[in-house]
C-alpha cells in the first residue's frame, strides 16, 4: 500500500511511510520465504490422495528427500486450506473399449442403461431398461421415483428366474453399476460386468437404440399422471415390441420370432 501511494502522488518514501505510519525498514524489506517449492509438493500430493491429512502428507515430503521442517509445511497446508474438509472426485478405473458385436447366442450379452422423466405434477421417475444383446428382445423396463442398486440386482434376479443366466451385462459408469453391492453380485453370480468408457454411450449402442425407441414411442408421446400409467403403457409397449414389431437388424424379424430361428438352427 505504500509502494502504491508512493507511486500515485509522486511523494518521497520518508513522507508516504509517515503518512501511513509505517517504520521506513518495512517499506524496503523483501522476505526471503520462498514457498513456491512447498505448494507444488503439497499440491501435487494433495490431488493424488485427497483423503490424507497433514501429518500423511508431510510424511509423504520428508520420504521424497525434502528437509523442510513441520511449522512451515503445515504454514503452507492451511494457506491452501487443506485442513479444510474436502471430498475428493471419485475415480474411476481405466475402462477398455469392447466394440459392439452382434451376439449369436441368446443370454451371451445383455446391456442396461437409466432413463427418466417427469409426471405432470414435475416428480420425476427413472426407467430400468435391460435387452438382450442378442435378438434385441426386451427383457425388463422397471419403472419408479428411485431405483438403486439393490432394485437393480432384485430386477436382474426376477429376469433370471424365468430367462436364465446372461454371460456378461454391458453397463455405463452409473453409481448404481459400480457399487460395492452390485460388483459383489455379479462376481457371486459370475456374470461379468463390461463397463463402457466414461462420455461414450454410443459404446453401448443396442441399449440406446432401444432406449431412443422407447422415448419416442412411449415417453415423449404421452402425458402422465400417475406411475402407474408409465408402467402400463410400458407393459403393453414391450409385449408389442418383442411380438409384432420387426427389426431391421434382425431380417425384419421380431426379437421372438429371432429367438425361435436361433433355436431351429441348433
Amino acid at each position: 500500500m505504500t509502494e502504491g501511494v508512493v507511486k500515485e502522488y509522486q511523494v518521497s518514501v520518508s513522507r508516504a511511510c509517515k503518512m501511513m505510519r509505517l517504520p521506513k525498514s518495512q517499506y524496503y524489506y523483501q522476505s526471503k520465504k520462498d514457498d513456491k517449492e512447498v505448494i507444488a509438493a503439497l499440491q501435487h500430493l494433495a490431488e493424488q490422495h485427497p483423503s490424507y491429512g497433514f501429518r500423511k502428507l508431510f510424511a509423504y515430503i520428508r520420504r521424497s528427500g525434502n528437509l523442510w521442517n513441520h511449522k512451515r509445511v503445515y504454514r503452507v497446508y492451511r494457506l491452501l486450506k487443506l485442513n479444510k474438509k474436502r471430498k475428493g472426485k471419485r475415480r474411476l478405473p481405466t475402462r477398455v473399449k469392447h466394440p459392439l458385436q452382434q451376439q449369436e447366442a441368446i443370454n451371451q450379452s445383455w446391456s442396461m442403461d437409466f432413463m427418466s422423466d417427469s409426471l405432470v405434477n414435475g416428480r420425476k421417475f427413472r426407467t430400468l431398461n435391460v435387452i438382450d444383446d442378442c435378438n434385441r428382445e426386451a427383457l425388463a423396463i422397471e419403472v419408479d421415483t428411485s431405483l438403486s442398486a439393490k432394485r437393480v440386482i432384485r430386477t436382474l434376479e426376477q429376469v433370471i428366474t424365468w430367462r436364465g443366466k446372461p454371460q456378461m451385462i454391458r453397463v455405463d459408469n452409473g453409481p448404481e453399476y459400480t457399487s460395492k453391492d452390485f460388483e459383489l453380485w455379479a462376481r457371486q453370480s459370475n456374470i461379468a460386468i463390461q463397463f463402457t468408457q466414461p462420455g461414450k454411450p454410443m459404446q453401448n449402442g443396442f441399449i440406446e437404440r432401444f432406449n431412443g425407441s422407447y422415448r419416442k414411442e412411449i415417453l415423449d408421446a404421452y402425458v402422465f399422471f400417475e406411475l402407474h400409467e408409465v408402467r402400463q403403457l410400458t407393459e403393453e409397449w414391450v409385449e408389442e415390441y418383442n411380438t409384432n414389431r420387426p427389426h431391421e437388424a434382425l431380417n425384419n424379424l421380431t426379437p421372438n420370432e429371432w429367438k425361435k430361428h436361433l433355436e431351429t438352427k441348433k
